[in-house]
């Protein structure tokens, strides 16, 4: 690989990781894990969870997400949610409880990412998430073909 090449790779390897620890710094500053605010986005983007949605969107062992929705079921924040569970894979809705424990923290990280969409502007966020996506598939097709 020439050193171009490996330069542009590295600077996309520490972007994407740099961006993640964003979220982790924001979950950490409020108290609750990234894997913890990562259930707490997907039960807001779809209403409900299963282990396998969080797993296959955020590349997280099904260990480490049995274990948040574990403890999450422990202090009440969620129940199941027999209408979304598909067979064995069970799916998770928040109680009362979870919906007032997820309120402010889905309030806050919405803002502050409102204020960056604002910043950044909303097309330039669009392109770099359709060519961040372009990325990985062309990768991932590079990956297939090596093997």
């Amino acid at each position: 690989m020439n050193r171009k090449t490996h330069q542009l790779l590295n600077d996309v390897d520490r972007a994407v990781i740099r961006f993640r620890g964003v979220y982790s710094a924001w979950s950490k500053k409020h108290g609750i894990s990234y894997n913890e605010m990562l259930v707490l986005y997907t039960i807001r983007d779809n209403g409900y969870c299963t282990q396998k949605m969080i797993c296959d969107s955020y590349l997280i062992p099904k260990q480490t997400i049995n274990n948040v929705i574990g403890g999450m079921l422990k202090n009440g924040y969620l129940c199941d949610s027999a209408e979304n569970g598909t067979g064995r894979e069970k799916a998770y809705i928040f109680t009362d409880k979870g919906t007032a424990y997820a309120k402010p923290l889905l309030s806050s990280i919405n803002t502050v990412e409102e204020r960056a969409v604002k910043a950044m502007g909303y097309d330039k966020i669009r392109l770099m998430t359709e060519l961040l996506c372009e990325y990985d598939r062309v990768l991932g097709n590079a990956l297939t073909d090596e093997v």
